[in-house]
């Protein structure tokens, strides 16, 4: 996305104010509210492109890598995904809000392309910085004088600068999550996919990657299995909890671990994310078997001399 936008002109007065407002007022309801929509959206949009890069699979680690074919349906995941986000319907453009035709348009560039069956009618502006992890919802009017005079082949026309003033914006240089691949080294990621079974593979994720909120789509991706929940938390003491902790490890949920996790002082995690750790204590050690799990105390002599 473009790196200067200018400031919104869509205030009390603006021919498209009092439009907007209602559409921007009834999405934020939809969601939830405002805090709950700035959550949903991000974490929606961050799917829909980690989903078409399936790294796990491909080894791809970025949009960069993708087709042009797998690029375009990025912008058709993002609309059905924000209807069903949303519970909006179907309509003559992408959707309905209030009765009124709105169309729904995708970007991981610097701008959108509008048909001109959306001229003159509101449009929903979703937007991916992938190389800066930031994204972009707005609301806009396409009129035919905030929009570029060339077109493309399929007579598309831009947002034209004029017409970026036109936005009003519901998130505007917003981070969302990065994509997880991309922060890795390519030998982590090696190592990581180096176990032939979901146990190896996980338990080389938390021990490559600790310290770190682990969202539940990654580990996922790495399990490659339909019952990476249970494994992760125990089979049998097979589990990749269970082998972490054998080797001074602890695994820990965001749903069932948050006091843990807290005491630990380890970054915040959501109720579907994981977090690993070696202790560094034997302080740690003991808050870890009071909230039930025993990990083998290797480092006694070396705390004895802390």
């Amino acid at each position: 996305m473009k790196k200067t936008i200018p400031e919104s002109a869509v205030v009390a007065g603006h021919s498209d104010h009092t439009a907007l407002t209602a559409i921007a007022k009834e999405i934020s309801k939809r969601a939830g509210g405002d805090d709950a929509l700035v959550t949903q959206f991000s974490v929606m949009l961050r799917q829909c492109v980690d989903d078409v890069i399936m790294t796990p699979k491909t080894g791809r680690r970025s949009y960069d890598e993708l087709e042009k074919t797998e690029k375009t349906y990025i912008g058709t995941r993002v609309e059905i995904e924000l209807r069903a986000m949303l519970r909006l319907p179907k309509g003559k453009l992408d959707t309905v809000i209030l009765g009124q035709d709105v169309d729904i348009k995708n970007t991981m560039g610097n701008n959108w392309m509008i048909p001109t069956e959306a001229v003159d009618h509101p449009c929903i502006l979703v937007a991916a910085d992938e190389e800066r992890a930031i994204c972009y919802l707005g609301l806009f009017v396409a009129r035919l004088e905030y929009l570029t005079h060339g077109q493309n082949k399929d007579a598309k026309k831009s947002v034209s600068a004029q017409g970026f003033s036109n936005i009003l914006w519901l998130l505007r240089d917003h981070p969302y999550p990065a994509n997880f691949w991309r922060t890795m080294p390519t030998d982590v990621i090696e190592r990581i996919f180096s176990g032939k079974s979901g146990n190896q593979r996980m338990a080389n994720l938390f021990r490559e990657v600790q310290r770190t909120p682990i969202t539940r789509d990654v580990v996922e991706a790495v399990a490659q299995q339909q019952d990476f929940m249970r494994r992760i938390r125990s089979d049998n003491s097979k589990g990749t909890r269970d082998r972490l902790a054998r080797d001074g490890i602890l695994l820990l949920s965001g749903h069932y671990d948050a006091p843990l996790i807290a005491a630990l002082g380890l970054p915040y995690c959501t109720q579907s994310e994981f977090v690993s750790c070696t202790p560094g204590s034997r302080d740690e050690i003991d808050l870890a078997a009071r909230a039930g799990i025993q990990i083998p105390d290797r480092g006694s002599d070396l705390f004895d001399r802390r």
